[in-house]
């Protein structure tokens, strides 16, 4: 547990050895907590003794994290989070970020806000299901103008949802909600347990984080942020039916991030770490690896500029 300067306490999960070469920072979507990486913490911790060191957390406002205000509903603090939870749980060595949907975009918001500290201490990416553009290219799988009139009113009730505080209402409608939540969030295929473990989540998230986070993450716009730091090790997954943050999302991240690798799942939704876990916990562990053998040849973290052409 971590004590934030504003005073939030964030739910933090440590494993692996303590001096292990890499550590791996995961941070996770909207209305979703830390256990979304539940598969992806397993694969990590099965690389034996070449196994990274694992820091998964629990957004402010989500999960068993406290609870936040509208002021820090945005992910401009959530940025600034994740600069004091990697200053207190891994103050030195190479970190590996790894975020999926709201997550991804923390870490955009991370690296702008924290440029330097960004560029001394990341040497590797793996981004998951997020954009950098906010929702312009949201459209729900629907029709341009359907979409138009979804995102009006998903707007309008986020702001009231902002404003009724940190109660949680929803648990009750939740097994009502299922067959929306499996269309909007899933693709082609969803397990029980993937679909019990979104359900779960999102019914510990308050009102205020439901709604407060929506606009947001609507607005961010972070392209020439991931462009300053395109030279790392990097992976970018999407799903080939993701109705949220669609193909055309990942396809700018990965322009902006040459050394990235991109992969579309076919038939996958929005879910990725549980929906298709082995691919996304493969691409993680691909990403550790390169970031563990350059800082074994450097004996150092990695510099600037180097990344990049010694990545494969």
């Amino acid at each position: 547990m971590i004590t934030l300067a504003d005073g939030v306490r964030l739910h933090v999960s440590v494993s692996g050895p303590e001096n292990a070469p890499v550590t791996v920072v995961l941070s996770h979507g909207w209305c979703q907590d830390r256990r979304t990486w539940r598969h992806q913490v397993e694969a990590l911790a099965g690389m034996g003794r070449k196994a990274p060191r694992v820091i998964a957390y629990d957004t402010r406002g989500h999960g068993r994290s406290g609870s936040t205000d509208m002021a820090g509903a945005t992910l401009a603090r959530l940025g600034d989070d994740m600069a004091e939870v990697i200053r207190r749980y891994a103050p030195t060595g190479p970190v590996v970020l790894a975020g999926h949907s709201m997550g991804g975009m923390t870490i955009m918001e991370y690296a702008h806000r924290h440029p330097a500290e960004f560029a001394s201490r990341v040497s590797g990416l793996l981004l998951v299901s997020t954009t950098a553009e906010g929702h312009a290219h949201t459209r729900y799988g629907l029709p341009p103008q359907l979409a138009q009139v979804l995102r009006l009113g998903e707007t309008l009730g986020a702001g009231l949802l902002a404003r009724s505080g940190a109660w949680r209402p929803h648990r009750m409608m939740l097994p009502a909600l299922r067959p929306a939540l499996r269309w909007l969030l899933f693709g082609d295929e969803c397990g029980e347990e993937a679909m019990l473990l979104t359900m779960r989540a999102l019914g510990r998230a308050p009102l205020n984080s439901i709604g407060g986070f929506r606009g947001s993450i609507g607005g961010q716009l972070r392209l020439d942020t991931l462009a300053e730091f395109g030279d790392m090790p990097a992976a970018v997954l999407v799903g080939g039916r993701d109705r949220l943050t669609p193909t055309a999302c990942a396809e700018s991240i990965a322009r902006a991030l040459p050394c990235a690798e991109l992969t579309v799942v076919p038939g996958a939704g929005h879910m990725l770490p549980l929906e298709r876990p082995d691919e996304v916990s493969a691409a993680l562990l691909t990403v550790v690896r390169r970031v563990a053998r350059q800082a074994k040849r450097a004996r150092r973290p990695i510099t600037d500029g180097t990344r990049c052409r010694t990545a494969a």
